[in-house]
């Protein structure tokens, strides 16, 4: 009998690929009620478009499975601390709880450098639960960064 991924270990799982495929390796997940509604990887380069960051894609696509802007009760699981442009979507879209797993020291937006949800503007906080799977996706990160600054094909 095969144990089921667990949201984070599906997130690194898209992580993985994302690396395979020569993007940035992070990936998320949207659930609702222990539901997947949206599983996604980083896209930037494939789509040609620097928002494709896999917040943003699985946030839009767990809206168009919901039918609705908001994603109040829902939680996020995403390997790697959330940037500005992706806290503020999920400030905006009522995200119940963010998980993430490695720190970003240099454009994180949660526990680093802005701190989004610490401000008093920010119109929404959710419960924030950092370190989730951090080992495996800080990983995948040094090494997928590593390889670039060697002159490595991905």
């Amino acid at each position: 009998m095969t144990t089921p991924l667990t949201p984070m270990d599906l997130a690194l799982s898209l992580a993985e690929q994302a690396a395979a495929d020569g993007e940035a390796p992070v990936g998320a997940v949207v659930v609702e009620n222990g539901v997947v509604l949206a599983a996604e990887r980083n896209r930037m380069k494939a789509l040609g478009d620097p928002t494709a960051h896999a917040e943003m894609l699985a946030i839009r696509a767990a809206l168009a499975t919901r039918g609705s802007g908001r994603l109040d009760g829902c939680d996020l699981y995403v390997t790697l601390e959330p940037c500005a442009m992706c806290a503020g979507a999920i400030a905006h879209v009522r995200l119940r709880r963010l998980y993430f797993g490695a720190e970003d020291t240099k454009a994180g937006a949660v526990e680093n450098g802005i701190r989004l949800f610490a401000q008093p503007s920010c119109h929404h906080a959710p419960e924030v639960v950092g370190g989730l799977g951090a080992t495996r996706s800080a990983t995948l990160l040094k090494d997928f960064f590593g390889a670039l600054r060697r002159g490595e094909p991905r």
